[in-house]
């Protein structure tokens, strides 16, 4: 009985990897500017969910919220910047004026504006992924957004 219980996690654990490591690494990405630094976080996150995996609840969400906190824990514990100019990259997002705008922001509005418009995250959802008030996310956002609007409007 236990084989097939392990073979069933290694089945799910796979399909789920198949279907969401890309989307994590470029999560990552977005949120540090590194595509190894991506790669680094979302085979992280996958390697904590196998560890987990028996009292996880909801592992999609599992995997976000962990890409999410290392990519703060990377950017706390290095103190580093991202990179003037992101690495160009095939496959990923299209690095223009809008990216290098992007990547002006703190880490904290930063990672809004990614939940948000690329994840599609709801302000609830990003506030409950974060730890923090709706209010201040929804602050955070529109700051961000400003922010953002006042770069394009030079």
């Amino acid at each position: 009985m236990r084989a097939e219980a392990g073979q069933e996690l290694d089945e799910s654990l796979e399909t789920l990897y198949v279907e969401r490591y890309e989307g994590l690494v470029r999560l990552g990405y977005l949120l540090t500017g590194s595509r190894g630094d991506g790669e680094d976080l979302a085979q992280t996150a996958f390697a904590s969910l196998a560890q987990s995996w028996n009292d996880v609840r909801s592992p999609r969400a599992y995997l976000r919220q962990a890409v999410v906190n290392r990519a703060a824990d990377l950017h706390r514990r290095s103190g580093r910047q991202l990179p003037a100019r992101p690495e160009v990259l095939v496959g990923e997002p299209i690095v223009d004026e809008t990216w290098d705008a992007v990547q002006q922001l703190s880490e904290t509005q930063r990672t809004v504006v990614v939940l948000r418009l690329y994840e599609d995250l709801s302000l609830v959802d990003i506030a409950e992924l974060l730890g923090r008030p709706e209010s201040t996310v929804r602050s955070d956002l529109r700051r961000a957004l400003l922010r953002l609007r006042k770069e394009f409007d030079r």
